[in-house]
């Protein structure tokens, strides 16, 4: 596993995948997103976003849009995905990034910390306000210290070893009534009647 840059190719299947987690895709850029992509099957794994807010009293970094799909979480593919946004944001020199989010307990293992809407510079407080309206009810702010972040032991090596539905649900094999078929008097076209 490995996490890039997103591609103009990856567009369709982020919005995609945006739209089915129910996450925020406002001022979409894929340009602005990072993707975890297995090494070896190249198949997609998670995605996540840095977004700048530009404001005359300063800029401020938000990660947003972090997603993994089903058959890939529990194996350190969403710490990766942030771990590598938060890099980008400090290697653009922002000091504290931001994330507004209805999962705050998730990003508190990396060191993001709550921070209460009162205490937070306008913009951040503006997009806490827009994400409860459009997507998350629940969200709350969250702020950490570049410097602070902090990738658990074990989802590194989780990383590591990540493969499609090791932590997820096995989807059972498909069989002829989950297609409304009665497999007592069904026939078949070419029936050979053994």
């Amino acid at each position: 596993m490995y996490v890039r840059d997103a591609k103009n190719r990856d567009e369709a299947w982020l919005l995609d995948h945006i739209e089915e987690m129910a996450l925020d895709d406002a001022a979409f850029r894929s340009r602005d997103y990072v993707i975890a992509v297995d090494e070896e099957t190249n198949e997609r794994a998670g995605f996540g976003r840095v977004r700048i807010h530009k404001t005359d009293a300063g800029d401020y970094c938000e990660l947003t849009g972090v997603g993994v799909l089903p058959a890939w979480r529990g194996q350190g593919v969403g710490a990766h995905v942030v771990e590598r946004l938060v890099e980008t944001a400090a290697a653009e020199g922002f000091e504290t990034v931001y994330s507004v989010t209805d999962q705050p307990n998730y990003l508190a293992r990396f060191g993001f910390d709550p921070v209460e809407s009162s205490t937070l510079p306008e913009r951040m407080a503006e997009r806490v306000t827009a994400k409860r309206e459009a997507v998350q009810p629940d969200a709350v702010a969250t702020a950490l210290d570049v410097d602070e972040f902090v990738m658990p032991g074990r989802l590194r090596e989780a990383f590591k070893n990540a493969t499609p539905g090791a932590e997820g649900e096995e989807s059972p094999e498909a069989d002829a009534e989950d297609f409304g078929i009665d497999p007592e008097s069904a026939t078949y076209k070419y029936d050979t009647g053994r």
